[in-house]
């Protein structure tokens, strides 16, 4: 080993033991620490004295263990380093200057490896390590104080493996060997377990280590919610941890984007338990605070398809908030109420035709189709308001409803048109488009508005090669030379 690279090795095992320490003194805050979930019964776990037990043991190990430290060090440092070296060039001598003005990265990282190694020799079934169960809960417990980067991701995969007592990097979502796998045992007989299944006393550890995080500031709630975030998405741990007291909890939180997180966990909440998910749900809209009510406008859409009418009380007061954010999200979730009663769909989109905030009725428009399906004769005089409504981006979109019902559904464009005259409407941006799709076909609209008559109907056009004989027959070989003279004329040049 080179000096420099001695001396690089060194100065960051000094900041890993100095943050070690640290780590432990926040994780051992408070006392008692919770049980190890996995025992051995010949030798049961016997809980250390006091806080400095932890510290000493830690120094301790990591003194001992130098080969881990190395290890995880090398890991580290291989995922860190720039790619821009051969495989054989030795990174702390390539990087040497690099990495130390990044040892502070180094060592957080590292200590999450130190962390992970800990608690995977905690949950060995054949051989649990006790001592490296406190050791690891109190560092976890240390090491995720933001709501960003390693506490987020790693922090989380180590807080699903307590909850679970498994070692982590267990896959338990991993499909079954097959002989296709250089592993399969043609002889198994018993199939591998694929299934999540809570621990009772991981999940008493890991709603120990959320506790801690939701008493704490606000970045470790925020870093909280993060976790309750990732953790709905695995159903068996959700009733297990209690997660919707916790997010009914922080739906009172002080901090907004505290409640903002929680907003995004609503949804899911709701699935697993309506009635307390329906709760928090009133619980956020009755705050005031702007990021809130957007939030809660964002996610109206899922709200609608988990609780159906119950739902809509919320999108009456969204549509008479005063907020522009608030106003085009729950504009844009007007749909969703054609799937409950076209009636009060339909009526929701005409009391907003005529709203002053050019995004809500711009919103409307998408709606539109399915309208003229389900009211043909247009009995609320939809089209005609927002045909004269004078914003170019509805007149655009509705214009482009308008051509295509014209090329399908003449009849019903008919009735439009003849709508939109009797209320004086311009329908010079009408025409134009309309010519440009099929000459001429304003004239015959034109015409029909004055005189009425036969609805125009598109023709389908049939091209006539003149100089065949029959349908079926080729041209003559003589005319065929004749029109290939005529187009190699400018080679004669």
């Amino acid at each position: 080993m080179s000096q420099a690279k001695k001396e690089l090795v060194e100065s960051i095992f000094e900041l890993v033991a100095k943050r070690l320490i640290e780590a432990l003194e926040l994780g051992t805050v408070k006392w008692p620490l919770p049980a190890p979930p996995v025992q051995d019964p010949d030798f049961p776990a016997i809980h250390p004295t006091s806080p400095h037990d932890i510290f000493s043991l830690g120094l301790g190990i990591l003194n001992m263990d130098q080969g881990m430290f190395e290890r995880h060090l090398i890991n580290v440092v291989e995922r860190l380093v720039p790619y821009r070296m051969n495989l054989t060039d030795d990174p702390f001598e390539v990087h040497n200057t690099w990495l130390k003005k990044r040892q502070g990265d180094v060592a957080d990282r590292l200590m999450f490896h130190i962390a992970t190694d800990w608690l995977s020799e905690a949950f060995d079934k054949y051989a649990p390590n006790s001592d490296k169960w406190w050791l690891s809960i109190a560092l976890i417990d240390g090491l995720c104080t933001a709501p960003h980067g390693s506490p987020v991701h790693e922090g989380y995969h180590l807080l699903e493996s307590i909850a679970l007592a498994e070692r982590p990097g267990t896959w338990h979502t991993q499909p079954d060997v097959g002989p296709q796998h250089m592993e399969w045992n043609p002889n198994a007989l018993v199939p591998r377990m694929t299934e999540v299944v809570a621990h009772e006393d991981g999940v008493k550890a890991a709603k120990w280590l959320l506790d801690r995080l939701e008493s704490d500031h606000v970045e470790r709630r925020l870093l909280l919610m993060e976790w309750v975030r990732l953790l709905m998405e695995r159903p068996p741990l959700v009733g297990p941890l209690d997660l919707a007291t916790i997010l009914l909890r922080r739906s009172a939180d002080t901090d907004v984007d505290v409640v903002v997180k929680v907003i995004l966990c609503l949804a899911k909440t709701i699935e697993f338990d309506p009635e307390l998910g329906l709760d928090i749900a009133h619980r956020l809209h009755q705050r005031k605070e702007i990021l809130i009510q957007r939030g809660m406008a964002d996610v109206l859409t899922r709200m609608f398809r988990r609780l159906g009418w119950k739902a809509h009380p919320f999108l009456i007061d969204m549509l008479a908030s005063t907020d522009e954010g608030v106003l085009a999200a729950a504009s844009a979730t007007v749909g969703d109420l054609r799937f409950l009663d076209k009636e009060v769909w339909a009526d929701t989109i005409q009391s907003l035709t005529t709203h002053s905030l050019a995004v809500v009725r711009r919103n409307l428009v998408s709606n539109l189709r399915d309208y003229i399906e389900y009211d043909p004769e247009d009995r609320r005089q939809i089209i005609p308001i927002m045909w004269i409504d004078g914003d170019e981006v509805v007149r655009t979109r509705l214009r482009e409803l308008l051509l295509r019902m014209e090329e399908v559904a003449p009849q019903h464009f008919a009735e439009r048109i003849q709508h939109l005259k009797n209320v004086n409407a311009d329908l010079d941006p009408l025409w134009a488009p309309l010519d440009v799709r099929r000459d001429g076909a304003s004239q015959f609209w034109k015409i029909w508005l004055e005189e009425g008559g036969e609805i125009p109907t598109i023709e389908k056009k049939v091209e006539h090669i003149s100089n065949l004989e029959e349908p079926n027959m080729l041209p003559k070989v003589d005319k065929a030379l004749e029109v290939l003279d005529q187009d190699l004329g400018f080679l004669d040049d």
